[in-house]
């Protein structure tokens, strides 16, 4: 595979699943990780990502994204606009991190009055511009790489919640794998999200189904609701309905 070839690749997976890991892309486009590496930096060079230890960042992560350089940014709004549907005033909502939830955020009627409890640091800053909307961050150690709380404390304080809805940024999704993730710490939190809430929530743009990673946060049954930009009656989503999960 020649270095564009590859370097295209590095920049769809990161897209799609915003981290991505050298050991993994070194199997997957079967290379050594210093050619992995190489490739990061050189990215990296030109602005197309961040190289952390051991992998890379989507610039997504970055808190003073412009709007035009969000991967996806239409598909995102659509499930946003579906997403806001299911809340209404009075309700407890529990927000994960990401850009899908961002837009969500950006996308609540101005009048909503309902409580959001959020673990990410962009969201809640988000959420302070909405007029009605009261905020409640949960803080304690951050993850640079997630830029949400994560640790025991954050954990003990979600298990004294149960709100009506828990809406999960997803990295990834499989019909047999349920939702699955890179990072044990930011696991933890989205499993103890998850028991904090009646129902669960995954917003997904549809690239990230059919994927998975190497640690699970949920089992399919698991997930009460799966929202995408695809039409429900889209073919790609009939195994996920079949397992009892509604789509829209």
């Amino acid at each position: 595979m020649l270095k564009k070839e590859r370097q295209a690749y590095i920049i769809q997976q990161i897209n799609i699943h915003n981290k991505v890991l050298s050991s993994d892309l070194s199997v997957q486009l079967d290379v050594s990780e210093d050619t992995v590496r190489r490739d990061l930096q050189e990215l990296a060079e030109e602005g197309k990502l961040i190289k952390v230890h051991g992998g890379a960042l989507s610039k997504s992560f970055h808190f003073t994204l412009e709007t035009n350089s969000i991967y996806s940014l239409p598909e995102k709004k659509r499930i946003a606009y579906k997403a806001v549907e299911l809340i209404k005033d009075g309700m407890f909502i529990l927000l994960s991190g990401g850009t899908t939830i961002r837009e969500l955020v950006k996308a609540l009627p101005p009048d909503l009055s309902a409580t959001f409890i959020t673990v990410s640091v962009p969201i809640a800053l988000e959420l302070l511009e909405h007029p009605t909307c009261e905020v409640i961050f949960l803080g304690n150690k951050l993850s640079k790489t997630a830029q949400i709380s994560v640790g025991a404390e954050v954990i003990q304080r979600l298990a004294g919640i149960k709100a009506d809805y828990c809406f999960l940024g997803t990295n990834s999704l499989d019909v047999e794998e349920g939702i699955t993730d890179l990072e044990w710490e930011i696991i933890e939190v989205k499993r103890a999200m998850i028991r904090g809430s009646q129902k669960t929530v995954s917003l997904a743009i549809s690239e990230k189904l059919n994927t998975t990673q190497k640690l699970q946060v949920c089992k399919p049954e698991e997930i009460d609701i799966l929202i995408t930009e695809l039409d429900p009656s889209d073919p790609k989503l009939s195994p996920y309905i079949q397992r009892g999960i509604m789509v829209l």
